[in-house]
């Protein structure tokens, strides 16, 4: 095979085989073969994708600065009261690899295609980090301890948010849902 031909030869696999993948996988979505079902876990692959994604945009984006009063007992029961409130719904107490500004990160911007919402549009960074300062402390409580500090928050969500709105910090109005 003479240099030329050698050399168009790896130009057309170069070129030809990438338009080959994005035909093939063009056509495997118009097609619908991927299931989205959910009720159909996503396959090893595609999850392990969606992790490394959600995982490494997290760590790229999460340069807030970490308030140095996270144990504080009153930005806990503070942030107790908003997990109550927007989070106890869909979450359950658990441990996680994220570092505080991490966790603020997804608190604030949400997270796409997850039911995730962005609270940083209604919610003050304060009330932010109270909820992050709660979930540093959250796997450590028992289902009573966690009641009594919702209980023993100085103020109710509905009454951070009215004090909020007066300050006009944020609308408070779709829970930042999308």
């Amino acid at each position: 095979m003479s240099p030329t031909t050698r050399r168009w030869s790896v130009a057309a696999l170069l070129v030809g085989t990438p338009m080959v993948l994005i035909g093939a996988a063009s056509l495997a979505i118009y097609a619908g073969i991927y299931d989205i079902a959910a009720d159909e876990p996503h396959s090893q692959p595609v999850f392990w994708l969606m992790q490394m994604v959600r995982d490494r945009s997290i760590a790229a984006h999460a340069t807030d600065a970490v308030p140095v009063d996270l144990s504080d007992p009153k930005r806990i029961a503070s942030g107790a009261v908003q997990y109550e409130e927007m989070c106890s719904t869909c979450h359950l107490a658990r441990r996680t690899r994220l570092t505080p500004a991490e966790q603020f990160w997804v608190v604030k911007h949400g997270i796409k295609l997850t039911g995730m919402p962005s609270w940083g549009v209604t919610h003050d960074d304060e009330l932010l980090w109270d909820i992050v300062a709660f979930l540093r402390k959250m796997p450590e409580l028992t289902a009573d301890e966690y009641q009594a500090l919702v209980r023993s928050a100085p103020k109710t969500h509905e009454e951070m948010m009215q004090e909020m709105e007066i300050h006009g910090v944020h609308d408070h109005g779709d829970h930042g849902q999308q």
